[in-house]
């Protein structure tokens, strides 16, 4: 297969190599699938002041061997070819895991969000979609909202795409529910992660009621996770975000902060730092803000059972080994965090319906989805005797080297 060097790409690929061998694939099968498809990287002129600041946008397909291609845009300083080609990559992977019919890709600029206007925010998003409307479209690659982009550059993003190919508000998910969007499509992510941590705990003979929770970050995913976890009778015992955390072994009520800005203006016995929360004695750790968050450097004071990964990578490939070697049990980000691309496919599904699910609906099949992917995964690591993260890869390589061959890609 085709080396990359050391980078977030050749990680995900030396995943998928991995996953092929065991399978017996051979290796020219897992070289095709282990590239991209198409690259694109764009120029993006702003206007800043009286003068014009060039910036690069990027779009990474790496496979429609099982349909259109699907993954976010992330408008981050430190977005580069590499990193959007890994992201790419484990787009593909996770819609094959979850058995949803997209493909992966993944976009970006390279700007720091933080310290654009809307005005200059709205500017890269319709000169992003221009550039990048060749590419694009619902049966071809649809996208969503990443770091640094939210509904409203969704709906930016729409309407620029009609403007130049007409009313298909399936091109773009993740949209403002007034605005095409699916009722249940923002709480999909970590809606989803709450559910693996229930699904994990009853594999292994865990009550699901009264387990503890640490989770780190209550952004979008660790909010709702957090929220999810106390509806199924979880308790959330420590939660923090980038103003520190708080810990009340009795249980934090989760419902009546969730609409908090910050847990600095939450009132708590004990406040601990943000990395703190990590630390924390519980049945379930849930990471839930950035990569690589638990490494070389705090991997002996990890002290759960379970880890759901509900960031992308926040563990380093060391502390995984060493974790596992220790007995923890870690369900990977490519399946712990997958809610989203499949309430993605739900709203999909229902602009090119165009008829609109109920919220129970959503959550009704969400759940059920989920439940069934972690149970594939579990069963296929117990068939090959490996961890969690080598049997997801296995079994979406799997799914998608059939299609690949299936299609007759080699003729």
């Amino acid at each position: 297969m085709t080396h990359f060097g050391s980078s977030a790409f050749s990680e995900v690929n030396e995943k998928v190599a991995q996953a092929g061998e065991i399978l017996g694939i051979k290796p020219g099968v897992i070289s095709a699938l282990s590239s991209c498809e198409r690259e694109v990287v764009i120029s993006i002129p702003l206007r800043r002041g009286d003068d014009v600041e060039v910036l690069t946008g990027y779009r990474v397909q790496h496979s429609s061997a099982r349909g259109p291609r699907k993954g976010g845009i992330r408008f981050h300083q430190d977005v580069d070819l590499d990193e959007v080609r890994a992201l790419a990559s484990l787009m593909t992977w996770k819609t094959a895991l979850i058995d949803v019919p997209f493909g992966g890709a993944k976009g970006g600029v390279a700007v720091d969000a933080s310290k654009l206007s809307p005005i200059e925010k709205e500017e890269i998003i319709r000169r992003w979609t221009r550039s990048l409307v060749h590419v694009l479209g619902h049966h071809r690659d649809i996208p969503a909202p990443d770091m640094g982009t939210d509904a409203k550059t969704m709906a930016w993003l729409m309407d620029e795409f009609h403007r130049l190919e007409g009313f298909q508000p399936a091109c773009v998910t993740g949209k403002p529910v007034e605005l095409f969007g699916a009722p249940g499509r923002e709480e999909a992510t970590g809606r989803g992660v709450a559910q693996i941590a229930a699904a994990t705990l009853e594999k292994n003979d865990v009550k699901v009621k009264g387990a503890t929770v640490a989770i780190q970050g209550f952004g979008n995913v660790g909010r709702y996770a957090a929220l999810v976890c106390q509806e199924l009778g979880m308790k959330v015992i420590a939660i923090s975000d980038v103003s520190g955390g708080i810990v009340d072994k009795k249980g934090i009520d989760i419902a009546s902060i969730f609409n908090v800005k910050s847990l600095a203006d939450v009132q708590a016995d004990e406040r601990i730092g943000a990395a703190d929360v990590l630390e924390v004695k519980c049945d379930v750790l849930i990471p839930a803000a950035l990569g690589s968050v638990i490494n070389e450097r705090n991997m002996d004071k990890i002290n759960a059972g379970f880890i759901i990964e509900g960031a992308n990578q926040p563990l380093s490939i060391a502390a995984d080994r060493e974790l596992r070697a220790q007995g923890v049990l870690i369900v990977p980000d490519i399946l712990a965090n997958s809610g989203g691309v499949m309430g993605s496919y739900f709203e999909w599904t229902q602009n090119i319906q165009e008829f609109s699910w109920p919220i129970d609906k959503f959550r009704r099949e969400l759940d059920m989805r989920m439940e069934k992917a972690f149970g594939n995964v579990h069963k296929v690591s117990k068939k090959y005797s490996v961890d969690l993260r080598t049997a997801a890869f296995i079994v979406s390589v799997e799914r998608v080297a059939q299609a690949f061959e299936m299609r007759g890609s080699l003729v």
